[in-house]
């Protein structure tokens, strides 16, 4: 007998669980969280998801080299940059895809949260407006063009909750447990990104 694919929620790291104190984001759990990211996008398999998932998986890897490069001043996000910019010579690359990384965690969220905030509203129409909020203006005409096209095989609302829940009843949204897991998820997300995102542009390493 086939064992039930489990939720995706419950089989990766939430952004919900990453731990943020005074000193900062947990680099590790923040990293752990991202390659938890890059595994929903795997779910879906549209051209706009890969099109995110293969930034997001390069800045992943920029942080995390920057991280395994000096893990013991780079406990969390905030002392990775300040380390990482101390340094004679540095080229400030794991800023810089931190920069990136927290830009498309941004997206991610924004489309996400109005799926979730409104099921009237088609996943296209989301991810659009997310992309028109976060990134069109950081990206070329020719970039814009490309995620226009992406766009249009995005799947439905209902095609995106089957995948994320995998075999978990969601029907009408009336599972509590999944909705819960998804609200945590996304306020986690949020709290991530706009924590980063001040740090980053407070103190002017860079605009998300």
């Amino acid at each position: 007998m086939t064992t039930p694919a489990q939720p995706y929620f419950e089989t990766v790291k939430s952004f919900a669980d990453v731990p943020i104190t005074a000193d900062g984001v947990d680099t590790e759990q923040f990293l752990s969280a991202c390659d938890g990211l890059v595994a929903l996008f795997d779910l879906l398999g549209s051209a706009i998801f890969g099109f995110v998932q293969a930034d997001i998986r390069t800045n992943i890897a920029g942080v995390r080299q920057q991280f395994n490069a000096s893990p013991t001043h780079s406990t969390t996000l905030e002392s990775l940059v300040l380390h990482e910019r101390s340094q004679p010579g540095s080229r400030h690359k794991g800023s810089k895809c931190l920069i990136l990384l927290t830009r498309g965690l941004a997206f991610t969220h924004n489309a996400l949260h109005a799926t979730h905030a409104d099921p009237a509203l088609p996943l296209q129409t989301c991810f659009r407006r997310a992309y028109d909020v976060v990134l069109k203006q950081h990206h070329t005409f020719v970039v814009r063009s490309v995620v226009t096209v992406a766009l249009h095989p995005t799947p439905t609302r209902a095609q995106f909750f089957t995948q994320i829940s995998q075999g978990a009843d969601t029907d009408s949204n009336n599972s509590a447990k999944f909705n819960t897991a998804l609200t945590n998820w996304l306020v986690g997300l949020n709290t991530v990104v706009q924590r980063t995102k001040g740090f980053l542009e407070e103190g002017e390493y860079g605009r998300v």
